[in-house]
């Protein structure tokens, strides 16, 4: 074999073997939103103008996101945080550090507080980014990862979010399911990607968009290829692909007062050292007509009316669920859901049949607030609401729309679009 054969061979062989490295590790590098310890409780990431907003900021803005979360505990720990960059299916992009990060990209957790006149001890510890030490470099979906003691074997928890560049526009229409058959409860979304000044040269292999209902992972749907292209403008409007169950407005509770029962509490007990918020008796809604109120699509507000702080003050109160059922589901589970839940599902969010009382039980450790939450039927073929609470066409939803764009050139997905839009205004 000469020398340009034995080249072209290696060359092939390293190439086989840098393709299936990365194969393998994006085969296993994948991030959700999760706590891996007991005692982390009321995670919370937001766009720092309000903590009822998605985790999303723009690229070389004033934005911010804070992180936030509590430690049932009376001793601080050692933490720290740093970020990685992600595709579009939240897969590690497997670019290095320096590509994304201005700064260094381990840095301690120093901002934190232990709590105060609550029956339950714990430290809360927050984070805001860009930062001075910490900037972000490139659009995109990123993690941020929290481990204790510098050691990123040992993670805490992990929160998904997203950063992007005003590179196009987006056109947006809501509007009941046009194709719903006689019983319409269905909502459409149909969009327009224009880019009169941003150059696409493929958009059927260069563009990816992703559309989430309320901020649920389990609800995003991907498009990967528009349905018409028009001069500087890409169509996006199907028949089927762009149809969304409506769901349902979500239910509510208030644990604000630990000593007044306001709207769905049915009794306020205390058992040193917590104290137990029992909700009402609840049904399925399945079969009900539809009925607006406002609510936060899932989301939860912590407050408290004993104090001034309540990141600090608002204590840890036991919150029992009741769910009536006249025999249980067969094939799966039924989950208490929402982001109360951080909507993951857990064995602590898994609700148990009582034979004798016909009805479903559960209990969760919250913070005291105002929460939002569902009943999830959970089985092989993932989560549903639909069979326990109902869908309409009416329900109020946010969507959000994320447009990528990774053309020949780049290493990386750009996240060149973001909207959010709401049903209110649509339909």
């Amino acid at each position: 074999m000469n020398s340009q054969n034995i080249y072209r061979f290696i060359y092939t062989l390293s190439l086989i073997i840098a393709i299936n490295i990365n194969t393998f590790a994006s085969d296993n590098v994948f991030y959700k939103n999760r706590v891996f310890r007991s005692n982390i409780k009321t995670t919370q990431l937001f766009n720092s103008k309000s903590n009822l907003s998605y985790p999303v900021i723009e690229l070389n803005s004033d934005e911010q996101l804070t992180l936030l979360f509590d430690e049932l505990s009376d001793e601080s720990k050692d933490y720290y945080y740093t970020v990685k960059h992600c595709t579009s299916n939240w897969q590690e992009s497997f670019l290095q550090p320096y590509d994304y990060i201005e700064g260094f990209d381990n840095q301690p957790i120093d901002n934190f507080e232990h709590s105060f006149n609550t029956n339950i001890s714990y430290i809360n510890y927050q984070v805001n980014i860009p930062n001075d030490d910490f900037q972000l470099k490139i659009s995109g979906n990123y993690v941020i990862i929290v481990y204790e003691n510098n050691d990123m074997e040992n993670i805490v928890l992990t929160q998904r979010f997203s950063v992007y560049q005003s590179r196009i526009s987006l056109n947006t229409t809501l509007k009941k399911a046009t194709f719903d058959g006689a019983n319409p409860k269905n909502q459409e979304l149909d969009f327009s990607i224009l880019h009169p000044d941003y150059t696409i040269t493929n958009p059927h292999d260069e563009i990816s968009v992703h559309v989430l209902q309320n901020g649920r992972s389990d609800t995003e749907r991907t498009f990967n290829k528009p349905q018409y292209i028009r001069e500087k403008t890409l169509v996006y409007d199907f028949e089927k692909e762009n149809i969304y169950p409506g769901e349902n407005e979500f239910r509510y509770f208030n644990c604000k007062n630990l000593k007044i029962v306001t709207e769905n509490i049915a009794q306020i007990s205390y058992h040193q050292p917590y104290t137990h918020f029992t909700l009402q008796p609840e049904e399925i809604r399945s079969f009900k007509d539809y009925e607006y109120y406002d609510e936060l699509n899932g989301k939860f507000a912590i407050d408290c009316r004993q104090g001034n702080e309540p990141r600090l003050e608002a204590d840890y109160v036991w919150v029992h669920f009741t769910l009536y059922m006249e025999s249980p589901l067969i094939g799966g589970n039924i989950h208490i859901f929402g982001g109360l839940t951080n909507w993951t599902l857990s064995p602590d969010t898994k609700m148990t049949y009582n034979i004798e009382q016909r009805r479903y039980e559960g209990q969760l450790l919250l913070k005291q607030g105002y929460y939002n939450y569902q009943y999830a039927f959970v089985n092989e073929n993932g989560i549903t609401t639909q069979n326990i609470e109902g869908s309409h066409y009416e329900t109020e939803n946010d969507y959000q729309i994320f447009v990528y764009h990774k053309s020949y050139s780049e290493r990386y997905e750009q996240l060149i679009g973001y909207k959010l839009v709401n049903t209110r205004k649509g339909l």
